[in-house]
């Protein structure tokens, strides 16, 4: 279940950062009040945590990942 958690929120950070990228457009901030409002630094304090969770991927078995993945 975390990982598919993680799996959304770095999705979400994704996202957020291709608006930025091609729009100029922060998603996040927009929707919560600007960059410096508390809801979007726990939003990107989240992403950030989520896409550190999300390196552990690139070292467990394959097996695992996909069983983990099927079974939850």
């Amino acid at each position: 279940m975390l990982d598919r958690i993680a799996l959304i929120l770095v999705t979400i950070g994704a996202l957020n950062w291709g608006a930025i990228g091609f729009f100029q457009f922060d998603l996040v901030a927009w929707l919560f009040g600007g960059q410096a409002a508390i809801i979007s630094r726990i939003v990107y304090v989240l992403v950030a945590l989520a896409g550190i969770w999300c390196i552990s991927f690139l070292f467990r078995e394959h097996n695992d990942v996909l069983e983990t993945s099927t079974t939850e």
